[in-house]
């Protein structure tokens, strides 16, 4: 990879690392106040919170769809979304072009938000907690990477051997899937990580983009 960035990607780096530190900066009524309006809240009735003699009303805006993929919650938490945005954004940018990434990694964050916002409204209507973080536009930009470069090799922890990025997206969306169904592992949006991947898949196929030939 080259060491200069194209622009999408590098510019999505800055906006989540500049939102992250904002975070961080923040007072903690402040940062709730940037939760409130920017993580992406259930589809519902708000929620009154007595904030420092301040009552704030949490809940679902339509802007939050595109804003709750720009904030994290934690160090950890935007370490790993932001290495999987520099390892394979810069690649896939530059394959796509500037125009049709932008759209791609959009596309698929909004369907991430949706498919998190249906399973709540449907299956855990009671649930009232906010969703943030990149990974369903990870999980779109590893979709995309397994399609274009299906025979590449990638590390599945704890599997200390490379396997191709067809199997490794494959096994990933699996255990996504299973994690979500069983509730195994709660506190990650499961079904977001799978509405980008599915998105990401829907959105190639829609473009005529298909896996390399053998031998290609």
């Amino acid at each position: 990879m080259s060491p200069r960035l194209p622009p999408v990607t590098r510019n999505l780096l800055i906006a989540n690392i500049v939102l992250f530190a904002l975070q961080q900066l923040l007072n903690d009524d402040n940062t709730l106040a940037v939760t409130q309006w920017l993580a992406l809240w259930p589809i519902g009735h708000d929620m009154a919170v007595n904030v420092g003699g301040n009552v704030l009303g949490l809940g679902f805006r339509p802007w939050q769809l595109v804003t709750y993929a720009f904030l994290h919650g934690g160090v950890m938490h935007i370490v790993l979304n932001m290495y999987a945005l520099y390892m394979f954004g810069g690649l896939l940018e530059r394959v796509m072009g500037a125009r049709r990434f932008t759209i791609y990694y959009f596309v698929c964050l909004v369907a991430a938000g949706v498919a998190q916002l249906a399973v709540l409204y449907f299956f855990q209507p009671d649930k009232m907690y906010p969703t943030v973080g990149a990974s369903g536009a990870i999980f779109g930009l590893l979709a995309a990477f397994a399609v274009l470069f299906p025979r590449e090799k990638l590390m599945l922890i704890p599997i200390p051997v490379g396997i191709p990025a067809w199997l490794f997206v494959t096994l990933y969306g699996a255990a996504e899937l299973f994690f979500g169904v069983t509730g195994t592992l709660a506190g990650i949006a499961h079904f977001a990580h799978l509405g980008g991947l599915v998105a990401g898949l829907a959105l190639l196929w829609a473009w005529g983009v298909r896996p390399p030939r053998p031998g290609y």
